[in-house]
């Protein structure tokens, strides 16, 4: 009778756990999920048949030393009577394990030299456009075109810190991605601005480190039109969980109604650097470019996070001489997650500066000017 009812409640138990299991939303499925991402460019496609070709040579290998050696174990085994052999310099076998591991090496050399090789070629691109990372973000500038811009996060803050259901792209979002036009061969070239930092596309086969003072550079012609998003690869500070890629794909009709709106927009913000600013003017632009760059660290409130980043709001610096708030916009400060905003307009510092000054319970009341910071990158 014992034995019958902790049998049932086995049974039970085992019922219940397949049916807890059997309704976790996804969760199964995601751990499938240990692929390379499907290829949309050629050389995409070539890195993942040659990831394939490998891992099964490699597979190959596995099963026949291991076959071997676990058959000449249990086979040879002094139990059943065998006795060990001795024997020295036996030629054939020194020749067969020289031979064979080149004949695999140069395999599996050929197809990757060719990828390789396909990887840096470079020449008789369609369209340049080059990549800069900051801390924490990516600049993009189509230098045929004439028009660059930044490339922020968009995750909410209340997404990070657990407060709301985390979204479908959760810290894959973006407020301008790159955009290009499909079946085009695009090069870019990539650098930093600030400590080094990594561009990285998985389904375009792209990731190349961006150097500070170096140019690198590598090119996808994406064959497919969509939404394509990647990571900064490079451990590049305390924000780098939070510096994705994201490239929007467009047909060649659309990306060039896309290029004509940047070049109009360019054209009518074209700003004369002398011209002095109203303070609400100023302080209006100042709240945009605070909310892209700066409310992540300091919050909107401008209370910041206690133990990580200052409080603005009644700040000493802030309400202090504009030169010091100054040249610690534009340069940042070592050792710290302050980093340098450099490379922002000078319309745009002025605006910001402008903003954190007479925000929040900061009512000092004063307008910065952009020919004040553009005499201070002097």
């Amino acid at each position: 009778m014992e034995r019958t009812s902790k049998g049932i409640r086995g049974q039970r138990l085992a019922a219940a756990t397949f049916a807890a299991l059997s309704g976790l939303p996804g969760v199964a499925l995601a751990a499938r999920e240990w692929n390379l991402q499907t290829p949309v460019t050629e050389i995409a496609r070539q890195q993942y048949e040659l990831h394939t070709f490998i891992f099964w040579i490699c597979v190959i290998i596995f099963v026949g030393v291991f076959g071997v050696m676990f058959y000449s174990l249990f086979k040879h085994r002094k139990s059943v009577g065998h006795q060990a052999e001795q024997f020295h310099e036996n030629t054939v076998v020194e020749i067969v394990w020289t031979v064979v591991p080149f004949l695999i090496l140069f395999f599996m050399a050929y197809p990757a030299t060719k990828t390789i090789l396909a990887m840096k070629d470079t020449t008789a691109s369609e369209l340049t456009i080059k990549v800069t990372g900051y801390q924490w973000k990516w600049n993009y500038d189509y230098l045929q075109d004439g028009f660059g811009y930044y490339s922020n996060l968009t995750t909410p803050l209340a997404q990070i810190e657990n407060r709301e259901p985390k979204g479908e792209h959760y810290l894959l979002e973006v407020d301008n991605p790159m955009v290009v036009p499909v079946d085009t061969k695009v090069r870019v070239l990539i650098t930093a601005g600030d400590v080094l930092h990594a561009w990285w596309v998985p389904a375009f086969g792209v990731k190349q480190d961006a150097i500070p003072g170096f140019v690198r550079d590598s090119w996808f012609r994406a064959e497919k039109v969509g939404t394509f998003r990647g990571q900064c690869a490079e451990l590049c500070g305390k924000e780098h969980g939070f510096m994705p890629v994201v490239v929007e794909v467009k047909s060649k009709e659309d990306y060039a109604k896309w290029a004509a709106e940047q070049k109009a927009k360019v054209a009518s913000a074209a700003e004369d650097p002398s011209k002095v600013w109203d303070e609400k003017a100023l302080a209006e632009r100042g709240e945009k470019v605070f909310a892209a760059n700066c409310a992540a660290c300091h919050q909107a409130t401008g209370k910041g996070v206690p133990g990580a980043f200052p409080a603005l709001d009644g700040s000493k610096l802030v309400l202090g001489p504009t030169a010091a708030q100054i040249a610690l916009v534009l340069n940042g400060k070592a050792g710290t997650a302050m980093a340098s905003f450099k490379q922002l307009s000078n319309t745009d510092l002025a605006s910001v500066i402008t903003y954190t000054r007479n925000a929040w319970s900061n009512k000092t009341g004063q307008a910065i000017q952009p020919a004040e910071i553009q005499a201070a990158r002097k």
